[in-house]
């Protein structure tokens, strides 16, 4: 098997143990698989991940000795925060969302990119490309029809309020994929990295005085996970990257949205309505032929 393909495999399970480890957390003693555990709010969890790449990458950026601010300030900075925004709403999506969902329209980040990258970037986007975009949207479409029909989408009822939110941070994610495109002739990626935990941890430290948890036994175990796997996922990403094309990486990337709803149904019991099913298919579909397409 092609390095390239099996680094993007091995990222998307790492991340899939993330988004277990939020849900499991977000729904407390709500679940049945860990007895007493306690319920963490979003911003926590982040901070607990942020806290893990922190130290992680200052020690990487010391060892390589490159400076810690890195160059192009402003496009790490406009990264750092969108990522940080991003990154804690889709932790509260995963939380009042079934994990497929969430998963899902998070991955709809590669269209916003797309479509920043035409606004700021000066980037065409073909006619072709469009027509895919609009697949997406129309999955989005569907989802919300499940709520909009009355449906029952299991133990999480499907929430216009969740759904939009998702949607708003994969616009902020896109903006953070814009800005690393803008950082790529400027800063090393480990610096990109870095000003993610550097901005975050200051707005997250300051929103757990209002909501926090002290963890306790297994929990502090749980929130290592989070920050390590996370980790994980990046530098296996980048290496995938690295390795192969764009175009043939970039499809294996989606099988998450598989890992989502295999986990969310078996473990979390997540039964989604046939339309759902059908939306998570469109949405992840114009997602892939977006990307191969933008990349040839």
């Amino acid at each position: 098997m092609n390095k390239g393909i099996l680094y993007i495999i091995l990222s998307g399970l790492c991340f899939i143990v993330v988004n277990f480890f939020v849900k499991l957390l977000g729904a407390g003693d709500s679940q049945d698989l860990v007895e007493g555990l306690q319920k963490y709010p979003g911003h926590e969890l982040v901070l607990a991940r942020s806290i893990v790449s922190f130290i992680i990458s200052l020690i990487v950026i010391k060892q390589r000795k490159l400076p810690i601010f890195g160059n192009n300030k402003k496009w790490l900075i406009i990264r750092g925060l969108a990522g940080t925004i991003a990154l804690t709403i889709f932790f509260y999506t995963i939380h009042y969302l079934p994990l497929a969902i969430a998963s899902t329209i998070q991955y709809l980040a590669p269209i916003f990119t797309v479509i920043l990258a035409m606004i700021i970037l000066k980037e065409k986007v073909k006619a072709l490309q469009w027509f895919f975009i609009g697949l997406s949207f129309t999955g989005v479409a569907l989802i919300a029809l499940d709520k909009i029909t009355g449906n029952n989408s299991g133990p999480e009822d499907i929430s216009f309020f969740w759904l939009g939110l998702g949607i708003i941070a994969a616009v902020f994610s896109g903006l953070a994929y814009t800005a690393i495109i803008k950082l790529k002739s400027t800063d090393a990626p480990i610096t990109i990295v870095f000003y993610f935990p550097m901005i975050a941890m200051p707005i997250m430290i300051l929103l757990c005085f209002y909501s926090f948890t002290m963890p306790r036994g297994i929990e502090w175990l749980f929130l290592l996970i989070i920050g390590i796997f996370t980790q994980f996922a990046q530098i296996l990403m980048t290496r995938a990257l690295h390795l192969g094309s764009a175009s043939t990486i970039t499809p294996f990337q989606y099988l998450g949205a598989i890992y989502a709803f295999l986990i969310g149904y078996f473990v979390f019991d997540e039964t989604l309505s046939l339309i759902v099913n059908i939306g998570i298919f469109l949405v992840v579909a114009g997602v892939i032929v977006n990307a191969v397409l933008r990349k040839r």
